[in-house]
């Protein structure tokens, strides 16, 4: 076992840059910090083992790493998380990583130097990770289903509800549905394209596809270029709640009404798809139920009984204003 002093002779950094790291009080180069993480892998370290050995004392931290702060999904869910936590006396660690894997697993190896309870990870993409150790903490992925060293998954049925929004804009006449399509790389933006595909497949509707990343900024220009390239479309089933936002506000620029001329559907049911207007039709994830279950596991990794496996929760439908069946007046 390394000390903290041989760990920064070998990293050619100081003590308390080590410390620094380990313990994410300050500021230290992408450079340094990786060179640090590596060694502290190397060499099996782990900080203040004689003092953990003794007292057996728990940081009564969680750890939550997100892709990206500026989703309102994972802010939301950070919320639920935070709020359960503090029920249970423990503490929420949230580490943005900005879709960077490499950060990623320095956060996960910087939970686990500080001794922390568990960490409750949102992957940055669905990559495989069989190469990376296994951690010494408890560790719950939530939206993937990657291959990797994991205790728990957890995530919803994003491939049905991919479905059951398209059902719903046929029943409401739409015949030219585009899908904005998310990310591939991420477990969420290919399960819900795969839904979408299945379902034009198995009815005979022609797919009609275009690309995006879960940003606002993105769903802007996005869906200038939807217009272009499918001038006649009817109906439109968004990646994410924030892509389909940012498609009716390009359609309201336009004066394109919804739902009158074109239907539209987003995905997650963030807080805000009911405080727009019109309020959006959307598929809702249990963020409650996800938050809870993924604190039940992180915390209960020693029980058998819910130690390991894949929890796939139900999505459900939620039409508000943005799309309107045959049969409604108008």
């Amino acid at each position: 076992m390394s000390s903290i002093r041989e760990v920064a002779q070998l990293a050619g950094v100081s003590p308390a840059t080590v410390s620094r790291v380990i313990n994410g009080t300050a500021q230290v180069s992408a450079e340094k910090r990786k060179r640090i993480l590596d060694v502290i892998a190397e060499t099996n370290f782990v900080p203040n083992e004689v003092a953990r050995s003794l007292f057996k004392r728990s940081a009564r931290t969680i750890g939550l790493i997100i892709p990206s702060i500026r989703n309102p999904y994972f802010t939301e869910l950070a919320a639920e998380l935070d709020e359960l936590a503090a029920a249970r006396g423990y503490q929420l660690s949230l580490r943005n990583v900005g879709y960077n894997m490499e950060r990623e697993w320095e956060a996960l190896q910087q939970l686990e130097a500080v001794n922390a309870d568990g960490a409750i990870l949102i992957p940055t993409s669905n990559a495989d990770r069989s190469d990376q150790r296994p951690l010494s903490i408890p560790l719950v992925v939530l939206d993937s289903d990657f291959n990797g060293p994991v205790h728990s998954y957890i995530y919803c049925d994003y491939y049905q509800g991919a479905q059951m929004a398209m059902a719903h804009l046929v029943e409401c006449g739409c015949r030219e549905i585009v899908c904005i399509r998310g990310p591939q790389s991420t477990f969420s933006g290919r399960s819900r394209y795969m839904g979408y595909r299945d379902f034009c497949l198995e009815h005979g509707i022609r797919q009609r596809v275009v690309d995006c990343d879960y940003d606002f900024d993105a769903g802007l220009a996005m869906t200038e270029a939807l217009l272009q390239r499918y001038p006649q479309v009817d109906g439109i089933l968004a990646c994410n709640d924030i892509v389909a936002i940012s498609t009716y506000k390009i359609l309201h620029k336009r004066n394109i009404p919804v739902p009158e001329q074109i239907q539209l559907i987003g995905f997650d049911d963030i807080t805000l798809s009911g405080l727009i207007s019109p309020e959006l039709t959307t598929i809702r994830q249990p963020v409650k139920e996800i938050a809870r279950l993924a604190m039940d596991l992180v915390l209960q990794q020693d029980e058998p009984a819910v130690k390991g496996g894949r929890h796939v929760l139900p999505v459900s439908l939620v039409v508000r204003e943005t799309t309107r069946r045959k049969d409604e007046t108008e």
